[in-house]
């Protein structure tokens, strides 16, 4: 599975793959004559592509979920990062891994191209219950009614700040947590500072490009209509939202500026922004209250939720999911694979091996964020006070966020609408093009990539 194709012969897999999308999009290959039963007894070989077990969340899970397999079923992991193009072309070829761990805004266009296959069988055999799943993450692998993934881990934003900049500056972590745009605006020019010319603190970082989505919908407004089939990239509220967020740079200098000296911060280690007081705030994933806790505990940081302008918490969900591809010769296992490293038991167990190993270093549990909410609900028990302020208030805010999650729903041209208004957030920061010119182009890119992906999903490609 490591050996690669030639790239023109990769390109013409691809191609061979789109041209035949038209009416692909049920994708029952390899999936028809299979029976799911929690009770049977598997065997035959299990490859996964995309997962790594890196870590004890990893490791613990995966472990307990051989053991559900059994002795019969062989489980190897392919390493590496997941390339869509060589799985697309190990479908093709009719030598599918069993299993595909990817990205949830990815599962969309697979599923159209009849790559990976529907779950409702996999998820009524096997007694997944697909109620706890948090309803934007479940959103994500949903397209067109019928479900194609299993979601896993959920990634969520917070408001991360510098507090000891924000009292210098007479301000509190309210004034830059998206609930009033003008106070952001002016916290922004007050926190900034330049030494020679050259920026030498960044006052806010409104992470552009990815994380328009969520200025959007801060501001009310959604990229793509609920049912998928719709681009608003520009409608009057993005375009708004778009041109405050280039602003936030605009105002220090230009995005140019502001990457340059943010590229050149010790983002993961000890020299961080935070450590060294170099950002008043921006929105993160909540990850990064881990890496700030490990490498700079003592960092004068300060955590919220970010929230939308009127106020209320807001977070823009992202994860990966676990999918069977199209033609896989081991369904059934790849069913209990994704159920057993997603269960409620499998997360709690996997939280308190990060507990043990976190008090083994004489460290705090920061918590776990997974797509389930009965297990979050569980591994949140085992969160206990670090004894310092600004890392408890940090948990309570991921949990918080998480309660108030959107996504951008599955579409059967994900990658193009994504790259669409990427394109067209980058325009703009390269100063290529206004926001609103740069959003046209980019809704009548989208508008016209959803069309022709939903004509071949019904059959009319």
């Amino acid at each position: 599975m490591k050996k690669h194709l030639a790239p023109w012969a990769v390109l013409a897999v691809a191609a061979a793959l789109t041209l035949s999308s038209c009416a692909t999009g049920t994708g029952s290959k390899g999936d028809a004559d299979v029976t799911y039963d929690p009770n049977a007894t598997l065997s035959g070989d299990l490859q996964v592509m995309g997962f790594g077990a890196t870590d004890e969340i990893a490791t613990t899970r995966l472990d307990r979920t051989e053991q559900a397999l059994g002795d019969g079923v062989k489980v190897s992991l392919i390493e590496g990062d997941l390339d869509i193009q060589q799985f697309l072309s190990a479908v093709a070829s009719g030598k599918p891994p069993e299993l595909l761990y990817v990205d949830r805004n990815k599962l969309g266009s697979l599923a159209a191209r009849g790559a990976i296959i529907p779950l409702d069988k996999c998820i009524e055999g096997e007694g997944i219950d697909t109620s706890q799943f948090v309803e934007s993450a479940l959103d994500q692998v949903t397209l067109d009614g019928t479900v194609y993934g299993i979601p896993e881990f959920n990634t969520v934003q917070l408001t991360m700040a510098d507090k000891s900049l924000l009292d210098a500056a007479g301000l509190t972590i309210d004034d830059v947590n998206g609930s009033n745009w003008d106070a952001m605006a002016a916290a922004n020019t007050a926190l900034m500072k330049t030494d020679g010319g050259k920026l030498s603190v960044i006052g806010v970082d409104s992470k552009l490009p990815e994380f328009l989505p969520l200025w959007a919908k801060a501001n009310g407004a959604d990229l793509i209509s609920a049912d998928g089939k719709t681009a608003q990239l520009n409608s009057p509220e993005v375009v708004q939202a778009l041109e405050y967020a280039v602003g936030i740079y605009d105002a220090q200098g230009g995005f140019s500026a502001v990457k340059a000296f943010r590229d050149s911060a010790d983002f993961f280690g000890a020299g961080n922004q935070y450590a060294t007081n170099q950002l008043g705030a921006m929105p993160m994933e909540q990850w990064y209250l881990n890496v700030l806790n490990d490498v700079s505990p003592e960092a004068t940081v300060e955590f919220d939720t970010f929230r939308d302008t009127s106020g209320e918490p807001l977070a823009f969900s992202t994860g990966q999911a676990w999918a069977i591809p199209s033609g896989t010769k081991n369904p059934a296992a790849a069913c209990r694979f994704a159920k057993t490293m997603t269960d409620v038991d499998s997360w709690v167990a996997a939280a308190q091996a990060r507990v043990d190993a976190r008090a083994a270093d004489g460290k705090a549990f920061t918590g776990l964020l997974t797509a389930n909410s009965a297990a979050d609900a569980k591994v949140k028990e085992l969160v206990t006070s670090s004894g310092d302020a600004k890392w408890d208030d940090g948990v309570a805010a991921m949990y918080e966020a998480n309660d108030h999650t959107f996504s951008l729903p599955a579409n059967p041209a994900d990658q193009e609408f994504t790259t669409a208004w990427q394109d067209a957030v980058n325009r703009v920061l390269n100063g290529q093009a206004d926001p609103q010119a740069s959003l046209d182009q980019a809704q009548d890119e989208a508008q016209k990539a959803l069309d022709k992906a939903w004509a071949d999903l019904q059959g009319e490609g």
